[in-house]
C-alpha cells in the first residue's frame, strides 16, 4: 500500500514530517509522497525518518496554480487549482526561488487576512496564528483553529463555512505561480507535475477533455483521478480521461491528519487502497521488487 499525496504541519497537517513516517509505519506503507502546500521544507526531515523505518519516500510539493494566468478553457473563478509535484530529484535554484516566492506570497495573504479579523473586530494577533501553526507554513487551518479557540464559531467546519470560504468575510486568494512555468520547474527538477483533485477546480465535465489536453500540451504528465473528495463515479471517468490521453493515473489520501478525520492514509477513496501498480506505472517512481507487505482499508461501500 502506498500514498502519494500527504501532508505535514509543514503545511497544514498535524503531524511532523518525521512523525508522518512513523504513522505510515504503522500502516505498512511501502511508499510515500509528502507533498506540502508551497514548501519544501518538511521533506529532508521526513526522508530521513522514511529510511529509519524502511519505506521508500517520494519527495513532494503541492503547488498552488494561478487560475486567472494561462487563458486554460473552462477555467474561471471559484474553485482552487493545485499541481502535485513528484519525485523531485534535485530542486533546482529557479524551483527553490518560485517556492520562497510563495511562502512571501503566503505571509501577505495571511496578514490580510489578520487585518480582516481585526475589521469584523475580533482580537488576535501575529502571534497566536504563529504558535497554532507551530511556527510552520501557515494556512487557512490556523485562523480556522484561532476562530475556535475564541468561541466565535464552534468547529473548523463552521469556521471555513462562515469567514473563510471564497465569498466570505475572511477570504483572501493565495499566490499562486502560472501552470506552464510550475509544470517546467517540477521537469527540471526531475519531477513529474500532476493535477491534483480535479474536481476542485470547479469545470463543467463537458469542458474537461479540452482543459486537460490543454494542460498536457503545456507540461501536464499525470491526474490525480482517485481523491477522497471525489465520486467514485467521477474518480473512474477521470482515469479514464487520463489514460485515453496518454497520462499517468495518481491516487492520493490528501491525508492531513487529525484535521481530517474522513481521510484515511493509503486509502484513496471510499476505503479504496492505493496498490503499488500505480507506482509501477510511472516510471520516474517506480519502486524496487522487495516492497513491503500492505494491509487492507475499510471496506468499500461502493
Amino acid at each position: 500500500m502506498i500514498d502519494l499525496h500527504t501532508h505535514s504541519n509543514a503545511s497544514d497537517g498535524d503531524y511532523t514530517p518525521a512523525g508522518l513516517m512513523h504513522e505510515a509505519k504503522k500502516k505498512n506503507i511501502t511508499a510515500i509522497a509528502l507533498t506540502d502546500h508551497d514548501t519544501l521544507g518538511g521533506l529532508e526531515s521526513a526522508e530521513n525518518e522514511a529510511k529509519a523505518v524502511g519505506i521508500r519516500f517520494i519527495r513532494g510539493i503541492e503547488i498552488n496554480i494561478d487560475r486567472v494566468g494561462g487563458n486554460f478553457p473552462g477555467i474561471g473563478r471559484g474553485g482552487e487549482f493545485h499541481l502535485l509535484g513528484l519525485g523531485l530529484v534535485s530542486p533546482t535554484p529557479d524551483f527553490l526561488a518560485a517556492v520562497a516566492k510563495l511562502s512571501r506570497g503566503r505571509e501577505e495573504r495571511n496578514r490580510k487576512i489578520l487585518d480582516r479579523m481585526h475589521e469584523l473586530s475580533i482580537d488576535a494577533s501575529w502571534e497566536e496564528v504563529v504558535a497554532l501553526s507551530g511556527g510552520h507554513s501557515i494556512g487557512r487551518l490556523h485562523f480556522a483553529r484561532l476562530l475556535v479557540q475564541k468561541k466565535i464559531v464552534r468547529t473548523r467546519e463552521q469556521a471555513f463555512a462562515r469567514y473563510l470560504r471564497p465569498g466570505k468575510p475572511l477570504y483572501e486568494p493565495k499566490a499562486g505561480i502560472e501552470f506552464t512555468e510550475a509544470a517546467a520547474l517540477i521537469r527540471g527538477s526531475g519531477g513529474i507535475p500532476v493535477l491534483a483533485h480535479p474536481m476542485s477546480l470547479y469545470v463543467s465535465w463537458g469542458r474537461f477533455p479540452d482543459l486537460v489536453m490543454a494542460l498536457k500540451e503545456r507540461g501536464l504528465a499525470g491526474i490525480e483521478a482517485w481523491h477522497p473528495n471525489t465520486k467514485p463515479k467521477s474518480c473512474r471517468r477521470f482515469e479514464e480521461l487520463g489514460k485515453s490521453l496518454g497520462l499517468y493515473i495518481t491516487e492520493g489520501s490528501d491525508f492531513h491528519g487529525n484535521v481530517r478525520p474522513d481521510r484515511e492514509m493509503g486509502c484513496s477513496n471510499k476505503g479504496r487502497k492505493i496498490d503499488e501498480s500505480v507506482i509501477e506505472a510511472i516510471p520516474e517512481l517506480r519502486l524496487p521488487s522487495d516492497s513491503l507487505p500492505s494491509v487492507p482499508c475499510a471496506e468499500n461501500d461502493e
